[in-house]
């Protein structure tokens, strides 16, 4: 039995059709955006609320919170809103409900003057740097959590997080899925491409969100019971789940973020498969900076990248079977025979219009 999560980051154009990212935008702008969407009680087993109170719903602002000399939350500096889904035992039913989720949101946020547009990396900013600096009591929190030294990344990178679980898996067995996919993620990662924007221009390649965080952020994280099932590793693994739902759940989250979620169907039941195959043996506990520095610049047009996409497909595809799922494929074996990816046709489209903000409003075209 496989049960199947979505986080997807939205990224907006302000009323001024700026960017709105933490140099544009208040904590208090995003909030009324979120106030007004609506809340569902039951929600509460499976989607965690977090210290700050900031997460009560399934849409919630994702930013870097501020901290007085206390635990006291004084400030959250957005980069944007995330919605998560709950948790469901089919991938159509997931995707159903980021769609509703996500139609919902484009509609409030419109009445204040607010527009989603798919990105995975801040087209003008390359870092954040926290303003005023951080007092002893921040630096103390993020010397605790050696993932949170990333903050300067997370706060200028936009994508998802696939979330898969399969019930009465054991630990060593979970352990060793978040290992694989680890390997094989610079493989799989250009299905996604979409981020070819830098400093305000084109990059030289496809995806300087996978160039800057790999290496330095987890492809996968693994949700253990108890502290002494952790795997020491920077970066992390594993992680101690915080609500029970979260044990066992291994969430993908490497790849670029979607706008046609049809594309995040194809991507979980591309992780379903990996899950199911006994046929790719490799393994690794942190990901491959340079393999996934190859593919950022490269992606499919690499020999390397496109055989190992390639016999992976194949093997997801085999280990799938009769199972209906294998039809959600289809999408990941036009990308490959094409060499296409969304950030193909952002650059293609950035070359015809010379704008960048003009080229983000073409983006979520199908909503």
């Amino acid at each position: 039995m496989f049960f199947f999560g979505i986080e997807h980051e939205v990224a907006f154009l302000n009323q001024a059709g700026k960017f709105a990212d933490f140099s544009q935008t208040k904590y208090a702008e995003f909030n009324e955006i979120v106030e007004k969407l609506p809340t569902y009680p039951n929600d509460y087993s499976q989607l965690r609320v977090g210290d700050a109170g900031i997460k009560k719903k399934r849409w919630y602002i994702e930013g870097f919170e501020r901290f007085a000399d206390s635990d006291k939350v004084i400030d959250c500096l957005p980069k944007g809103i995330e919605i998560r889904t709950t948790i469901h035992s089919h991938i159509q039913g997931a995707i159903d409900e980021l769609t509703e989720s996500f139609c919902l949101l484009r509609e409030v946020a419109a009445d204040y003057g607010f527009s989603p547009v798919l990105t995975s990396f801040n087209p003008y900013k390359t870092i954040f740097e926290p303003n005023p600096p951080l007092n002893d009591y921040e630096l103390q929190q993020l010397q605790s959590y050696p993932d949170e030294h990333t903050a300067n990344i997370y706060m200028v990178t936009y994508g998802p997080d696939l979330n898969i679980s399969v019930a009465n898996l054991s630990v060593e067995k979970l352990i060793d899925i978040g290992r694989k996919l680890t390997f094989y993620s610079p493989y799989i990662v250009p299905f996604s491409y979409s981020a070819p924007f830098y400093k305000g221009n084109l990059w030289e390649g496809l995806s300087v969100r996978t160039f800057v965080r790999t290496g330095q952020r987890p492809a996968t994280l693994v949700f253990v019971e108890k502290a002494e099932q952790l795997i020491a590793s920077i970066p992390s693994l594993t992680k101690v789940a915080r609500i029970p739902a979260e044990v066992g759940r291994i969430e993908f989250k490497a790849f670029d973020s979607c706008d046609d979620f049809s594309l995040y169907a194809a991507l979980l039941a591309l992780l379903k498969g990996l899950v199911l195959d006994e046929s790719l043996t490799d393994r690794a506990t942190i990901p491959d900076a340079s393999l996934h520095q190859l593919s950022a610049r490269k992606g499919f047009e690499n020999e390397e990248i496109f055989i190992n996409a390639k016999k992976i497909l194949q093997a997801a595809e085999l280990a799938l079977k009769d199972d209906p799922d294998i039809d959600f494929l289809t999408p990941l074996k036009i990308i490959l025979q094409e060499g296409e990816t969304k950030s193909h046709a952002l650059i293609k489209q950035y070359n015809r219009l010379n704008s960048i903000e003009e080229v983000l409003r073409q983006t979520y075209s199908q909503f």
